[in-house]
């Protein structure tokens, strides 16, 4: 095997080999400023939102860990994209790599169907959880336009995860970076200058997504990257390839759908108790999403370089490869998110309207949440670098089968238990000790350190080197 050819491989004059930390960090820091921008998106949609009532903010908070368990279901397709095209990539197969590309692309357009049905279903199934009346219908607002141009979500994964599996990284974070300016501003005038309100949100995120499509497509079609890897020339769908990226996609987004869908139920069960601790929930996340959104960068950089190692046919680097990319992501959440806990007292009000009567009553309950928040975040360093090191091998099965036991089997009645008192629970005759918002936050802390314990177990047994991800699946 020759080193040369290994991702972020240096090579002693002992002939020992070592991980090239300054390549990896080439690599991995685009991406974990991609999700920085993503991260300060989200802060951006809320802290406008925020503007709009503390209600509007509690309304996003009972259905943003929903939203996300849809879109994660429907495009979990194109976040497979990358485990391919690294691969194809560190064996020199390009072309290959590029119709890893169109087919995920195909697919994700497949799914436009069903985000268009889970749009007009918004009303319906907030109706059935039976929120607050003025919560459920500032949500309905932007539920309908949002879930409706979700689609694009898909899309845009699809293609920043051929631009992260051959390496580019730098194009992923200028995509995110138009995208992220063009929300801004589509905010600002969607929300206040056209009167659009809560829907305005939706509508500005579409309309930032489509610029960020159009621009990627700009990147595949044209350039340096169209002529080395026959972008123009691989478009036409194969139907067996679709079906492999299936067969390892599908469980990836349901994966993150099955743990999504736990904390959308834990909000549900928030906002039931109260507007004001749901606020201070959505407000939380947000924040905290500062710690996991450039964690996962690392992680996506993992996914990367460990497809790439396979691919070269050298299963040991990529071992060692994803250990360390692993136990980073793990070092790296645990600092910013004990940053976030200092500054907490700070930032919290800031997203708030002053003349808000609910304000001081959100940053009260906020700044006891984000304990819980910071105590786990290591743990949620170890699910990401081994979910995404694991998808890099095509181990995905096993991973989301677990993330769907523990997610239905101890976060979902753990969080009814501690969130609900008696009169309020959904299901009578379970205890129930009615600690509202810090309850749930209680039981995602559980849930998480589990996942995560779990997660880097799987990737350190090394069952991933029995995968063959243009084949079979684990066991």
């Amino acid at each position: 095997m020759n080193e040369q050819s290994l991702p972020v491989c240096r090579v002693d004059e002992a002939g020992v080999r070592h991980v090239d930390f300054p390549a990896l960090l080439r690599l991995a820091g685009p991406l974990m400023l991609t999700n920085a921008i993503q991260a300060l998106l989200n802060l951006t949609d809320t802290w406008f939102i925020g503007h709009i009532s503390s209600t509007a903010v509690a309304a996003i908070s009972a259905i943003y860990w929903l939203l996300s368990c849809l879109i994660l279901l429907f495009g979990g397709v194109g976040l497979a994209v990358q485990s391919f095209v690294s691969q194809a990539d560190g064996a020199g197969r390009r072309a290959r790599a590029s119709q890893s590309l169109w087919n995920g692309l195909w697919a994700s357009l497949a799914s436009v169907p069903a985000f268009l049905l889970a749009a007009g279903l918004g009303r319906p199934l907030l109706d059935w959880v039976g929120i607050a009346p003025d919560v459920r219908e500032l949500a309905v607002a932007f539920w309908e336009p949002r879930m409706g141009g979700a689609f694009l979500g898909a899309i845009s994964w699809a293609m920043m995860s051929f631009f992260n599996g051959i390496g580019a990284t730098r194009i992923t974070f200028l995509i995110a970076l138009v995208t992220m300016l063009v929300n801004v501003v589509a905010n600002e005038v969607f929300i206040f200058e056209f009167g659009w309100g809560i829907a305005g949100s939706a509508w500005a995120t579409n309309l930032a997504q489509t610029v960020g499509v159009v621009l990627g497509l700009w990147f595949l079609l044209r350039g340096p990257i169209a002529a080395r890897y026959r972008t123009r020339c691989t478009i036409r769908p194969r139907l067996a390839m679709v079906r492999r990226q299936l067969a390892v996609g599908f469980p990836v987004g349901a994966m993150y759908a099955a743990d999504v869908l736990g904390l959308a139920l834990m909000q549900l069960m928030i906002a039931q108790v109260g507007n004001v601790g749901a606020a201070a929930t959505q407000i939380v996340i947000m924040l905290t999403s500062i710690a996991y959104m450039p964690g996962l960068g690392l992680a996506s950089a993992g996914t990367t370089v460990v497809g790439q190692a396979i691919g070269a046919g050298d299963r040991d680097w990529a071992a060692h490869l994803g250990t360390v990319v692993v136990r980073s992501c793990a070092g790296f959440m645990l600092l910013i998110a004990t940053a976030i806990l200092i500054a907490g007292p700070w930032l919290l009000p800031t997203f708030l309207g002053a003349d808000d009567p609910n304000a001081a009553a959100t940053v009260e309950i906020a700044l006891l949440l984000l304990w819980p928040a910071a105590a786990y975040q290591l743990f949620d360093g170890l699910y990401f670098g081994s979910s995404f090191c694991l998808r890099a091998t095509g181990d995905t099965a096993v991973p989301a089968a677990t993330a769907l036991v523990l997610s239905w089997g101890l976060n979902v009645p753990l969080a009814h238990t501690l969130v609900f008192d008696a009169e309020q629970a959904w299901i009578p005759g379970l205890p129930q000790f009615g600690l509202g918002a810090l309850g749930g936050w209680l039981a995602l802390m559980i849930y998480v350190v589990l996942l995560g314990g779990f997660m880097y177990r799987r990737w350190r047994s090394e069952r991933w080197r029995e995968v063959d991800l243009w084949g079979r699946a684990a066991d």
